[in-house]
């Protein structure tokens, strides 16, 4: 496998809506985050991954794009979109776009024209359907509740949309769309940008007829098409947003010798919280030994034919330090444990804004505090089916969308220091406690260990490149893996608990060259480990 540059590269998401606010109308924009790029680069990161900044009328926060060569007007003009690009690149940050090509905004230009007949140029951008006995085509659901058919009285037709009414589904089948899409692609790989992260990517492919969504037949066809017609000319990071993915379909996303793409985001960790064959709002606790055995899998399965995108956050995803860890008495600790675990693995790690300070989830009271369009349609479809709204509030603040959304906390000033006006949506209230301020002020802060984590995989070819395996005979709670690299072993070591716990590892013997760790720990006898709660560390042998 050919080496490239963001195998060894760390990237940052931001969702720009909630980063930084620079003109006081409550809403983040770009000239917010070119102020804070000076941060960023403090940090240590090499790649924005940045949420979509399009035109769009925000039915889903930008994921319905009416414009893909234009900016969202709260968020700035192409001016300063420009600016972005050449000031990240300057200090030696690439600039990831959100790619939304599954679907579009209903006012984009295309669908606009779509909608005025059938015989219109643009009817075969979307995909529309006669109705069957007077109903809808057939039994496909929309992730955001519903069918996924809407009817248009107009033409008589349903046209299919997989997520909100707002967001009607763009026909990959036409090669017209296709052009359009690598034009455009084409248009922001000459401002100079690093790549793309493709949004719900494995859907394009959808056979709706057959209630085919994901990974449909042709999907690699059009994603190799892609490559072939846009950014495979260009040195770039791409990565899908798969939701169905096994290793082996990742190895078909990303092995090199295929042309298509860096890598995938899966989701089969992200699960686990989940009831099975249930929606993500069915909770059941998190089996630790089910997370050692699907990251392990991943981190041992793809070879050479394929390369991991390492997370536990995005903006769809609550906070894990909420989720899985404790954000109480034990934040600071389980913060960077969660950190140490997933930044020693191989593969390009993602931290989400926020998570390199520990930032927590934000707990409502009420339906009238929710933004998220996914969370508000749930609510209503489950009060209908008897659900009580104190359980659906429990869903809603254990996994809801709002939970990675709420503004960056800046510091201990009005809203976090994010805006001087009114945020579109409330700033945690522990902000005064959890900010950046106080994190750069503190050598012992979460921030400075998500630094060092990052300086650590630049300087160190084994946190790269090195085989990883899983050590097996330990207690559930304790997931612990080796990296071995040209001679070289380094042991990783996490606690999953808050109980205090023991470990032996005597095979390792004993060792005082401890690379990181949450608790200052000065050595390991390898005997007898006795584990605080949520320690982790790092030792090489």
């Amino acid at each position: 496998m050919e080496k490239k540059w963001w195998q060894t590269s760390v990237v940052y998401q931001i969702y720009p809506r909630s980063f930084q606010d620079s003109n006081g109308d409550g809403i983040g924009d770009l000239r917010g985050i070119v102020n804070r790029l000076d941060y960023l680069q403090k940090l240590g990161i090499d790649v924005i991954w940045l949420s979509p900044v399009y035109k769009s009328p925000n039915d889903d926060n930008g994921y319905d794009i009416s414009d893909y060569e234009d900016i969202m007007d709260e968020f700035g003009t192409m001016v300063d979109m420009d600016e972005l690009i050449a000031t990240a690149n300057e200090k030696g940050i690439k600039i990831v776009m959100d790619l939304v090509v599954n679907h579009t905004s209903d006012e984009h230009k295309w669908f606009i024209e779509a909608k005025k007949g059938k015989d219109n140029p643009y009817r075969d951008y979307y995909i529309w359907r006669d109705p069957v006995n007077g109903e809808v085509p057939n039994g496909l659901k929309s992730t955001f509740s519903g069918s996924a058919w809407e009817f248009d009285e107009d033409s008589g037709q349903y046209f299919l949309h997989l997520f909100s009414k707002r967001q009607p589904d763009l026909n990959w089948e036409n090669e017209k769309v296709r052009e359009e899409v690598w034009k455009m692609m084409n248009y922001w790989l000459e401002k100079g940008i690093g790549g793309f992260r493709m949004d719900v990517i494995d859907l394009v492919g959808k056979q709706p007829d057959l209630g085919i969504t994901g990974n449909g037949p042709k999907l690699h066809d059009y994603l190799q098409e892609m490559n072939q017609k846009s950014f495979g000319n260009y040195d770039v990071l791409t990565v899908g947003e798969t939701w169905g993915a096994t290793p082996e379909i990742a190895k078909l996303y990303s092995n090199p010798t295929r042309k298509e793409l860096s890598m995938i985001f899966q989701f089969e960790h992200s699960a686990l919280d989940e009831q099975e064959g249930k929606q993500k709002w069915d909770l059941k606790p998190l089996e630790i030994n089910k997370l050692k055995e699907i990251l392990a899998k991943w981190q041992t399965s793809l070879g050479k034919e394929g390369w991991n995108s390492l997370f536990w956050n995005n903006h769809d995803m609550p906070r894990i330090v909420s989720r899985w860890g404790n954000d109480k008495e034990y934040r600071v600790e389980s913060a960077k444990m969660f950190a140490i675990l997933l930044h020693l693995m191989k593969g390009t790690p993602y931290i989400y804004q926020g998570e390199e300070i520990g930032m927590t989830n934000c707990p409502i009271t009420d339906i009238s505090e929710v933004n998220d369009i996914e969370s508000i349609n749930m609510y209503h479809e489950r009060l209908a089916q008897g659900y009580t709204k104190e359980e659906i509030l429990h869903s809603i603040n254990v996994k809801g969308r709002d939970n990675a959304r709420t503004p960056i906390q800046w510091d201990d000033t009005v809203n976090g220091g994010f805006t001087t006006g009114t945020p579109w949506l409330h700033v945690n209230p522990n902000y005064p406690e959890i900010n950046v301020k106080n994190n750069l002020e503190d050598p012992n802060s979460v921030f400075y260990c998500y630094q060092s984590l990052i300086q650590l995989r630049k300087e160190n070819p084994i946190v790269v490149w090195g085989d990883f395996e899983l050590i097996e005979d330990t207690e559930e709670m304790i997931f612990a893996y080796t990296r071995k690299f040209e001679g070289k072993t380094w042991v990783i070591v996490a606690n999953f608990s808050e109980q205090e716990s023991l470990l032996d590892l005597r095979q390792f013997g004993e060792c005082d060259d401890v690379i990181i760790s949450n608790y200052h720990r000065k050595g390991v006898n390898f005997r007898n480990i006795h584990l605080k709660p949520y320690e982790a560390f790092a030792v090489r042998i």
